[in-house]
């Protein structure tokens, strides 16, 4: 199945999106770890919610919980550090529903640390029913994400 946009397209959403979120000074840069998991539960949200893929990147259960590598490796230059995102963005690159949801993504689960969301992943079904290093089955993440947070 495609996803509807790139999963950079929407990590660059979530960043742009926080960076417009500190300059009212509620919020800190987004790190990697938490950029993953942020992508996880837009994916999940999303696919629940529209039965459509947000992104067609696979996600991998890591040792750390989900992340979609491509994405991992263009930021992992940062490390533990946020992500300091200084590119323009054209928030009309992403259609209005979508980005109501991802904002849903983002208020729902950005107001937590990175680690915060890192255990919460440990505690869900999708990351503990697949093997470390292996994808994440996008079935198994849609059937947890209408049971768990959109029913």
């Amino acid at each position: 199945m495609v996803g509807k946009y790139s999963a950079s397209m929407i990590a660059k959403w979530f960043l742009a999106y926080n960076r417009k979120v500190m300059s009212d000074g509620d919020s800190e840069y987004i790190s990697n770890l938490k950029l993953q998991k942020l992508l996880y539960y837009a994916q999940g949200t999303y696919y629940a919610i529209k039965d459509q893929l947000l992104f067609s990147e696979p996600i991998v259960a890591w040792r750390h919980g989900p992340v979609v590598e491509t994405i991992y490796h263009e930021y992992k230059s940062n490390g533990s550090n946020g992500i300091v995102f200084e590119e323009e963005y054209d928030f009309s690159c992403v259609d209005s529903e979508t980005e109501k949801i991802l904002e849903d993504v983002y208020d729902t689960f950005g107001q937590y640390s990175a680690w915060k969301l890192r255990n919460m992943t440990h505690s869900e079904t999708p990351w503990q029913n697949t093997e470390i290093n292996d994808i994440i089955n996008t079935e198994l993440i849609k059937d947890y994400f209408l049971k768990e947070y959109i029913e």
